[in-house]
């Protein structure tokens, strides 16, 4: 079965009226991956055995979740099979190279090939550089590439060099929504759309490219996310009810932001932070200064039969920025903690923090009062050409970020926001 558009697709194929650049764009879950492998597969059929053929993307283990996996449920193992670690494959007895762009080496990767086609996936995460020699090597006689993306900042090049002059170029452009996927159950479009919120949402659902503006969580609300009782979980971690994690941004000039983070019932409570701005106080501190500051941090009372103690929570592990390696081994030395490196692309970690804003399994206690300031406070850098955050007011929001987009994402699935089994 296919959806109106992508029938569309299929005629312009059937009528050779596909163009030398094939690019389309739009929301997530239209059906414009599934179409542009389609498009790709019965295009390839009508070319050259002997001729070479490219799939790229950001990186290879993406090209396979994206794309190859999907490819070869769609024909067939018998006619397709690829190896990542040979950066090769065989779609209908064609050569295909696979390749990712993740590297300053990637436009060398490709200098000095022939090709037939490329199929590329997500081609907002390409540099230009790239995708112009990717072009220059499309020198065969009715040489195609398929590329598809989710929009960007409307001055990103794909858009402004490419997509707005396809009346100037040999390229056939087309915008998707989610709308357009007519097979989505109605339910899961529903939570699907709780998932974006803000330019995300605009771009991810809307298929609109709009530039980022304003505050970057523009979702959160003293009134909805603040709260001034702490989890039941808090009180009695001997039971085991929730789970218990540090989340470090490193500064000595910078200021140094940590919080601690309970999860718990679906959700994640950021219980209490130590937040230190050497430049500030004019005392900047010391790696090992810091570390005890953490050891205070997790320290809570428990009252047992009228007796009070002091406790520390159980922690799974230190989520910090691999950057800071004077501040890793520091922990690691003392062995009280397991570090975890924390995934530190700004932009995706914006979004799951945004997100999950959004769905309510975000909270930050009242006593977070830097965290709680910096949210209010934390935009966009309009100035900027692409997407990019003003440093300043940043440091709890990095942490918070680094969490989120490190643990958060694994222990939540994204299509019905329930908590399910970690995951590694």
């Amino acid at each position: 079965m296919y959806s109106e558009k992508q029938k569309q697709l299929l005629r312009l194929f059937k009528q050779k009226e596909l163009r030398r650049i094939n690019i389309l764009h739009g929301s997530v879950r239209s059906g414009k991956t599934w179409i542009s492998l389609v498009l790709w597969a019965f295009w390839i059929l009508t070319m050259p055995e002997d001729a070479a053929y490219l799939m790229v993307a950001k990186t290879l283990t993406s090209l396979r979740r994206n794309c190859l996996d999907l490819l070869e449920t769609l024909v067939g193992k018998s006619n397709f099979s690829y190896s990542l670690a040979a950066k090769q494959a065989v779609l209908f007895g064609r050569t295909v190279y696979l390749e990712g762009v993740n590297d300053a080496r990637a436009e060398s990767k490709i200098r000095g090939m022939t090709l037939q086609g490329a199929y590329c996936d997500e081609l907002t995460l390409f540099t230009q550089d790239f995708f112009t020699m990717l072009l220059s090597r499309l020198s065969m006689p009715e040489a195609k590439l398929f590329g598809t993306t989710n929009p960007d900042s409307p001055n990103h090049w794909l858009k402004s060099e490419y997509l707005d002059r396809s009346q100037e170029l040999d390229l056939m452009e087309m915008r998707f929504t989610i709308n357009d996927n007519e097979f989505l159950d109605p339910e899961y479009v529903r939570q699907l759309k709780r998932e974006y919120t803000g330019v995300f949402y605009e771009r991810f659902i809307l298929g609109n490219w709009v530039i980022a503006e304003g505050l970057v969580y523009s979702m959160f609300s003293e009134k909805e996310h603040v709260v001034h009782v702490l989890p039941e979980c808090c009180a009695h971690p001997e039971k085991g009810q929730g789970e218990y994690y540090i989340s470090v941004d490193y500064g000595t000039k910078n200021p140094f932001s940590a919080g601690l983070w309970c999860v718990s019932g679906g959700g994640a409570t950021r219980i209490a932070e130590y937040y230190y701005d050497g430049r500030k106080s004019k005392k900047p501190r010391t790696d090992e200064e810091h570390y005890a500051a953490l050891e205070k941090l997790i320290r809570h009372e428990v009252w047992n039969s009228g007796r009070r103690t002091v406790e520390s929570y159980p922690i799974q592990c230190v989520v910090i920025d691999p950057s800071a390696a004077s501040m890793i081994e520091c922990i690691r030395r003392h062995g009280s903690f397991s570090v975890r490196a924390a995934k530190n692309d700004v932009i995706p970690g914006i979004g799951i923090t945004g997100s999950l804003l959004a769905a309510g399994k975000l909270k930050i206690h009242a006593d977070c009062k830097d965290c709680i300031r910096e949210f209010g406070i934390y935009s966009w850098d309009e100035k900027a050409k692409g997407d990019q955050v003003i440093k300043e007011n940043d440091h709890a929001m990095d942490d918070t970020r680094y969490f989120c987009y490190t643990i958060l994402r694994r222990l939540f699935r994204w299509d019905d926001w329930k908590q399910v089994d970690h995951v590694s």
